[in-house]
Formats: C-alpha cells, structure tokens, sequence
C-alpha cells in the first residue's frame, strides 16, 4: 500500500533531494515534494501545507536550526527531520532539543522511511491531543473520556498545585493509582533540584493568558522510588467551567534524557578510560587559570605523562593488550591522586594531570613519586607480567596570562626533557626548555629543507665522511665506513648526535639514508676503479630501523649496486641489535635476500643493547663490532678495565666459534691496541688509524704506501 505525502525538501543539492525521494518511495511513499533552498523560498512554500519537512543541516545562507525557530514562531505545525552529511553529537542534541522530530545521516537512509513513518504518527498523536484539548473546553465529559485514552500523563492542578485529577497513564508511568495521588500536592513528587524550577513554571501559567506554554522538564519521583524526568506543558484553565483547573500534558523524556548525557558525556571523556579527555581538561585547566587571577593564593601545577616502551607491549601483545594496559594504569594512577584533581587522557599514551591548591613544589613532587613508585609494579595482562615507567612533565602556574594550551605545552616541553635524560623520570619546565625546544624546532624545520635539497643542488649541505677499518693482524686497509655530516649554513657543522635521532623520529632518515648508501657506493666504486687489486676494498653503510623497515629497502639496495656499478660483496650494512629485535621475522627473511646478493651484515654497538648472543645463531651476520665504551677502558688498569677486557675476550672468542669476525671500535692508544690484539680481535677503527675524514683525503691514503705506514704504527 503506498502512503501519499506532501513533501517539502530544504536542500541545496537537486541530487541529494532525489536520493531522499527514491528512499521514501521505496519505504511505501508517494512523494509530491517541493525543494527550496533559501529562507524566502522556504516562508513562500509554508502556506501551502505540508505532511514533513527534510532540511539538511548547513545551506550556504540558510541552516535547519533557523528552519525550526520559524516553525516554532509561526503557526504552522509541520514535523521537521534534519538530514545531512555529517553532524557532531552536541549539534545532534541541540536539534532535538529545538524540536526536530529525528535527524539522520545521508549515508544511512535505510532509516528514513521507519523515522518519517514515526514523525507522521507523532504528529498524528499531537493533533488527536489539541483535539481533545478544544474538546475539554467544550465539554467536560467528552474531556474526561477522551484524556482517560491518553498516553501521555495529564494532571489537573489547583491554584496551588493540589492534584485534583490524574489519567490512567500515571499508574503506567510513575506506577500511582488515582487515589494515591489525588488530594496531595504536586510539589511533593518533584525532585529538589527541580522545585524551584517547578513552582515557577506553574507560576507562569497561572499569570498568563496563553493556553499554552514552552516545554519545562523536571525529575518526578516514582511509587517505587525512582526518579523518571518528564517533560511538561501547561494550560490555563481555570476560567473553563468545565474544568476549572491548570491542565499539565506530561511524557517520559528519561530514555531521551539518558542518551543526551550519554552523548554528553561521550564528547568530554575517553571511550577507553572514560577519563575526562583534552577538551574536558583544557576546560578545567581554564577554570583553574580564572581562579589564579581572583586568588593569590591559589596555585596549580600540570603534569603531562607519556609511557616509555608502550609500543613494544602493543607490537608483542597486541593492541587489545595495549588498551588494557592504558585503562589498568588509569585504573592505578587514580589513587595516587587527591579527588579534586583532573586525571586526563589525551590520546594514545598520553596523559595529563592538573593539581589544584598545591602550597609547595615539594607537593608537586611528591605526586610524581607516587606516580613512578606506582607505575614500577607488574601489570598481568592476560597472564603476560608487563612493565612499564612514565616520563613526566611538570609546569608550575605563574602569575603572568596564559592560555590552557600553553601549560600543556610547557609541560610537554619538560616531558620530553625528561625522556631525553633517560626516561622514567620526571622534569619540571624552565624557560631554558622553551628555548631549547624553539630551537630544536628550527633545527628540525632546518633538517627537512636540507633533505628536500638533495640531487638538486651543487653545495650539499650534506657531505660523507671516511673512516678506514684495518686489518689487526697485517695492517692492512681492508675499506672504510661511511659517516654523514651536516654542514649548516648558520650553526656550522652539527653533530651527528644532534640530528639523526630527529632525522629517525621525523622519517627524513630515509631519504636521508638512500642519499648515503648511494653516494658510498658511488664513491667505493670509483677508488676501485682507480686502485684495482685483488682483494678490493670494501664500504660500510649504517641502515637505520626506519629504512629496515621500509617494504622495498631490498629494490632499493639493487638499484643503486646497478646504478653505481659496485659490486654487492664490497657493501656492508650496519644494522643496530634493537633492529633484530622489533622486526625478527622481517629481519630473518631480509637477511637471507641480502646473503644472497653477496652483502654482508654488520651488527653494530654490540654490548650496548640486549648483548644476546643467541640473535646470532638465527641470523647470518658476518661481522660485530665492538662499541668504543669497552674499547676505551681496555688501557685502564681498574676493576672496569679488566672487566671490560674479559668481557672482550668472551665475545671475540664466542663470534670465533660461531665463524664471525669482530671489529672493534674507538682505537685510540697503542696499549688498546696491543690488548686487542692479543686477544686476537680481528679489525679495528679509531683515531689512532685515522679520525673521519674527506674523500680527497681518503684517496690520497689509498694511493700511498698506507699498509707500510700501518705497519709502522702497529709496531711502533
């Protein structure tokens, strides 16, 4: 059966007006529609009555709020549905609320048809009610019987609120019987947030000539004790001989009410925690700031928390063992907090925390104690012990303005000075760190032009540099190591140190990285073009955990051996032990592809890491060298030397066994080197070879008689 409707289409879009058209057509509609885009059209099409109306929610001059405020002004009672492309939770509120019958998305108009069905039932259930409300005028006995089919609760009250008649839907609602009601006065029932609320409304009926006012909603209690909210309408009349009384139309909003908050409270607090999120506690964070300027002797201080190794418990475990473990430390933290402190999440592993009525640092210090003496206990995920620590920033409230977004920044700022000393720790910001951060961001901004400057420009402003690797037991040069400097136009050279752990955090390492691998390679071939002999010297390039990672590192390697004409056994690739460990299994197929083109591996700062020499009986390294801390002490009659020197041993012993040369790193001294070789360590580099140096200077080594100048060395 086909229903017909009049149809009146506030949309800007001819297209978008025809998908809701065909949706109601196949809902069971006969749609005789008109579409208006402008708030003149839309006054002009009003008198011509209509069934419903669909209005999107923002026309470029014209929005469907404006559309229900006319309807609500103006005489004409026409059902309103909002439907559009996109609507945020609080706009979605705020139209149901200004009376629109449902809203929707354009997506999803399967449901067009069912919320156009239930607004006509709406409306048709609004009219049977103002019917009855001319009929309670006219006759008191038809009054009666029609209000006694109500579905909504209709009370008659007295001038001062006695109930002197309920309808039948009480007993449905609220579970009274007329009896229990009858004689009492209303106010009994309201809740007392609500009272004064409620004595006014009824206030204004009475001192108004209207029949009919706004909505008011106020909590009533029920007969099983509960607390329901209704929302109410009132009419005088109590001229009407036929009823002499205040006629209030009542209807169980509480399920509405319920998603209202619901939704409310979604929009300021994390799904995942159900803290209160950013927005909540920028807003709070505000308050605190108003209050700094009324009081002097108010202060506050803010904490912003970043978890240190939540991705490795999120790659090993997974991102469900990652959620339950942020929602067990929101869990954990809460009691470390006094009950009028906000405990924030931001986002990922982010937290913040703001401390109000603090009198001492050492108050604010004392919290982040707790914190840290807290988040050092085990945390059992599904039968998994995880540990985990915090780094922590601290910003104190100064009298000078500033806005919410400005503390967390300082303490941003603090958190990641603390995590640049060690992590779990925490740091309280100094405007030393805003310095050091504004300079930092310029160095990163500085960094980024550099790489985007690369292959097209002729002054580089990146150069490598070569360190020769040697031979311990014939002094021979056996290649050299590829380091890449930074030459700043302003700051002049900058430290490695400095940015290429920003040039891994960033991604620019991989540009970066490609850069370098090219011009090694580049640079290696052509000294064995012009030094041919018959072991040919090799180069060593570092591969970072970015580059490791990227899915075609491999076609990349091929295309630079083809384009520089190198050979694949003279590359060697230095790959770091935190490598094998966050990608074992891409680092165990990898492994073998590159084996099989000929490069060898190099494990590089072996000792400094996790030192498990197990990695190397899963993966086909060639070669581990040896971080300079150990080498540096071998001279070093102390505890720490000769220990450094028997841990020495073992390693180049072990990698021996296993078929596995060791390069040491750092050579410095004579005594270093002697210790080194009589423990039988195979290849060394350091300055007392030769510091790093330029390809011009390389070269020149390559062509002198550099293994009798070794040799001499070695022996002097």
């Amino acid at each position: 059966m086909v229903t017909p409707l009049s149809l009146l289409i506030l949309e800007d879009s001819a297209d978008d007006a025809l998908l809701l058209v065909k949706a109601l057509q196949q809902s069971g509609f006969d749609p005789q529609w008109q579409q208006v885009e402008t708030q003149q059209d839309y006054l002009a099409a009003l008198p011509k009555g209509f069934d419903l109306i669909l209005a999107d929610y923002t026309l470029p001059q014209f929005d469907a709020l404006q559309a229900l405020e006319i309807l609500q002004q103006s005489s004409w009672d026409i059902p309103l549905i909002v439907v559009t492309g996109s609507i945020s939770e609080e706009v979605a509120v705020q139209c149901m609320k200004q009376g629109a019958a449902d809203y929707l998305l354009k997506d999803r108009l399967a449901r067009l048809g069912p919320a156009v069905t239930h607004a006509l039932q709406d409306r048709k259930l609004l009219d049977q009610k103002r019917q009855a409300e001319v009929a309670l005028q006219q006759n008191e006995a038809k009054f009666r019987c029609l209000i006694q089919h109500s579905t909504d609760l209709i009370t008659i009250l007295g001038l001062d609120g006695t109930i002197k008649y309920t309808s039948p839907a009480h007993k449905t609602v609220l579970g009274y019987q007329a009896e229990d009601l009858l004689g009492k006065s209303v106010f009994e029932l309201i809740h007392p947030d609500d009272l004064i609320q409620a004595v006014a409304h009824l206030q204004e009926i009475v001192q108004t000539a209207e029949s009919h006012l706004s909505r008011t909603e106020f909590q009533v209690l029920r007969q099983d004790g509960s607390w329901c909210v209704l929302e109410s309408t009132g009419s005088n009349l109590l001229a009407d001989p036929s009823v002499s009384g205040i006629v209030i139309h009542s209807r169980d909003v509480s399920q509405r009410k319920q998603a209202e908050d619901l939704l409310r409270h979604n929009a300021f607090h994390d799904q995942l925690t159900q803290l209160p999120n950013r927005a909540l506690f920028l807003d709070r964070l505000e308050q605190a700031i108003h209050l700094l300027k009324r009081r002097d002797d108010f202060s506050f201080a803010v904490f912003f928390l970043d978890l240190d190794r939540f991705k490795v418990v999120n790659d090993s475990l997974g991102h469900q063992a990652g959620d339950q473990l942020l929602s067990a430390i929101a869990q954990r933290l809460k009691f470390q907090l006094r009950l009028g402190d906000t405990f924030a999440r931001l986002g990922g592993d982010e937290f913040a925390i703001l401390l109000e009525n603090i009198r001492h640092v050492s108050d604010v210090t004392r919290v982040a104690d707790r914190i840290q003496q807290s988040l050092a206990l085990p945390f059992d995920l599904n039968g998994h012990e995880v540990f985990t620590n915090a780094s922590i920033g601290i910003t104190l409230s100064t009298p000078d303005h500033k806005l919410p977004e400005d503390f967390l920044r300082e303490a941003d700022i603090a958190m990641y000075r603390a995590k640049t000393l060690g992590k779990a720790r925490y740091e309280i910001f100094s405007l030393g760190m805003h310095e050091q951060a504004l300079a930092l961001l310029q160095l990163e901004t500085d960094l980024q032009r550099a790489v985007d400057s690369l292959e097209r420009v002729n002054n580089q402003p990146f150069e490598l540099q070569y360190q020769p690797i040697v031979s311990l037991e014939t002094a021979n040069l056996i290649g050299f190591e590829a380091l890449l400097r930074w030459q700043h136009p302003q700051r002049g050279l900058v430290s490695p140190a400095a940015f290429i752990p920003m040039a891994e955090e960033t991604g620019l390492i991989v540009p970066l990285g490609q850069w370098v691998l090219r011009q090694a390679c580049r640079q290696m071939a052509q000294w064995q073009r012009q030094f041919p002999k018959d072991v040919p010297l090799s180069i060593s390039v570092n591969i970072s955990g970015r580059q490791f990672a990227q899915p075609d590192l491999l076609d990349q390697i091929k295309q630079i051996l083809v384009e520089t004409g190198l050979d694949a056994r003279s590359l060697k690739l230095e790959i770091t032990e935190s490598i094998l460990i966050e990608n074992t299994q891409l680092a165990s197929t990898l492994f073998l592809k590159l084996k099989a083109l000929g490069i060898q591996l190099y494990m590089d700062d072996f000792g400094t890491g996790y030192s498990s020499l197990s990695y190397l009986h899963h993966f086909p390294v060639d070669m581990l060298k040896i971080d300079r801390c150990f080498v540096n002490s071998l001279d070093n009659p102390s505890q720490t030397g000769r220990e450094h020197k028997s841990i020495l041993q073992t390693i180049v012993m072990l990698a021996q066994n296993l078929g596995i040369d060791v390069t040491a790193e750092g050579v410095e001294t004579a005594a270093q080197l002697a210790q080194l070789k009589a423990i039988k360590c195979g290849y060394g580099q350091g300055y007392f070879f030769s510091q790093p140096i330029s390809a011009t200077k390389a070269t020149h080594i390559i062509a002198a008689d550099r293994q009798a100048k070794l040799k001499h060395l070695m022996t002097a």
